[in-house]
């Protein structure tokens, strides 16, 4: 096995430009937290030593766990205007960058969608709204016209670049006229419209599918215990689990609909909802896995709903920054919580939200739409802004490839870290210097041992070839 990477980040690094050694495939690329070096590919040659010492990370490939879906963002419907707005041959540069896997790009690799309005839009719609005291059981009136302005425009611009990606959907809201207080906001899924509900997945599934977009999964309501976003939903467990087990699940099965069932979405602190509902087997033969946010609770909890159902998948699907963003803080939690913190706790993607906002935050509704969520980029005109989570996702997503597999490391002091084997067999390792100073370390792999060192609230990613020389 043949190793690279920096060897001493206290020093001053040189960046490779783009095109040369490109048939080298161990490389590390390094953030730092006083952002001098932003997801610079080094090319300092890491050491081999034969004397072990006290701090070392050992990798042991042939354990395998969770296999990796994708790391991204959310495209809400404000992500997409902003970035439709801009002239074509600007956008079609950020969408390279963002989507692409080649040279300097950071190849998202999972989308987050909603259905319907999100809260970064200018106002709350579905794709079925009607007058007061109207109601279209039949749905006859369904249509995905908002849609076809800007999101879909820019979701087709995007699979030209990444074809495979995968897109999840996630609804915020029924129609108004489902729903037990008849507003956007809160209420409850009136259960004699349960039947025509799971039939507005299915449109909405074949209505993008008739756009080409292969909706791969949805979610059935985000955020269910918090009915105060606009737009919003309660959708308690007892509710959610009638609704797959008697009307989701089957309808999906009679139309021959292959999109997956997600449960939940939301926070850490309430394992018990998904794990409710997978508890009863009438509904779990339906469901793919249980999805999380984590704006309460702990990344560990997740853990609980794997063990109580080993067969489901989990998948961690949204965690905001607050604008302007504290690039140092949210380098060191998000990496160390999420992409280190969500990954060892089994999920299948990890996705920051969200993708893009302009420098005044908006759009977003109003009662409830959030003002202060920083996007991965901040749009202004054709000007590009990276803020921390474009960082923070870059660092997995373009060398945890889909089809990658967590395999297992252990966890020195102040080295949180992960580790990942490819589809080609190489090994990245995604490590956080969570010390206050530069610490030393070794990386053990596969009988040999590599001398390293990583300056104090610094990202590596070290990428580790598979050949033997």
């Amino acid at each position: 096995m043949v190793l690279s990477a920096l060897w001493s980040c206290s020093t001053i690094v040189k960046e490779e430009k783009v095109g040369e050694n490109n048939n080298v495939k161990n490389e590390i690329w390094l953030t730092t937290s006083d952002r001098s070096v932003l997801f610079q590919k080094q090319s300092s040659p890491l050491k081999s030593s034969k004397v072990k010492g006290e701090n070392i990370i050992s990798i042991s490939p042939e354990k395998e766990f969770q296999t990796m879906d994708g790391f991204g963002f959310t495209l809400t419907g404000g992500s997409a205007l902003h970035i439709h707005n801009m002239e074509a041959d600007a956008r079609m540069t950020l969408l390279t960058e963002l989507f692409a896997t080649d040279k300097k790009n950071i190849g998202i690799s999972y989308l987050r969608v909603s259905i319907g309005a999100s809260d970064l839009d200018a106002v709350p719609f579905s794709y079925n709204d009607l007058e007061k005291g109207e109601t279209d059981e039949s749905l006859s009136k369904f249509s995905i016209e908002e849609d076809q302005k800007h999101l879909i425009p820019v979701l087709k611009e995007i699979l030209k670049i990444a074809p495979d990606i995968k897109i999840l959907g996630s609804p915020w809201s029924p129609p108004t006229w489902m729903k037990t207080n008849e507003d956007t906001r809160g209420g409850s899924l009136k259960p004699e419209y349960y039947d025509a509900y799971a039939r507005y997945f299915v449109k909405y599934i074949e209505a993008m599918q008739a756009e080409n977009i292969r909706i791969d999964a949805i979610t059935i309501q985000n955020e269910p215990l918090h009915p105060g976003n606009n737009p919003s939903l309660l959708m308690l467990p007892e509710q959610q689990a009638e609704f797959i087990k008697n009307h989701l699940g089957p309808t999906f099965e009679k139309t021959g609909i292959k999109t997956k069932i997600i449960l939940y979405d939301h926070n850490a602190d309430r394992p018990d909802y998904p794990i409710t509902i997978l508890d009863d087997p009438e509904a779990k033969k339906f469901v793919d896995g249980s999805a999380f946010h984590l704006y309460a609770g702990e990344i560990d909890a997740l853990s609980q709903v794997h063990e109580a159902h080993p067969d489901k998948h989990l998948y961690f699907t949204e965690q905001w920054i607050g604008a302007p963003g504290d690039f140092p803080v949210d380098l060191d939690w998000h990496t160390k919580t999420l992409i280190v913190g969500a990954s060892r706790n089994w999920c299948k993607t990890v996705l920051e939200w969200n993708l893009a906002n302009d420098p005044n935050m908006e759009p977003h509704t109003d009662r409830g739409g959030c003002d202060r969520c920083l996007g991965a980029v901040t749009i202004d005109g054709n000007e590009v802004t990276r803020n921390p989570a474009y960082y923070i996702i870059a660092h997995a997503s373009k060398f945890v490839r889909p089809g990658s597999k967590r395999i297992d490391s252990n966890l020195p002091k102040d080295l949180p870290n992960v580790a990942f084997k490819t589809p080609e067999g190489n090994v990245v390792l995604i490590v956080f210097n969570d010390a206050e100073k530069k610490l030393d370390y070794q990386i053990e792999l596969e009988g040999e041992l590599f001398e390293a060192s990583q300056a104090a609230s610094s990202v590596a990613t070290y990428i580790l070839n598979n050949q033997k020389s």
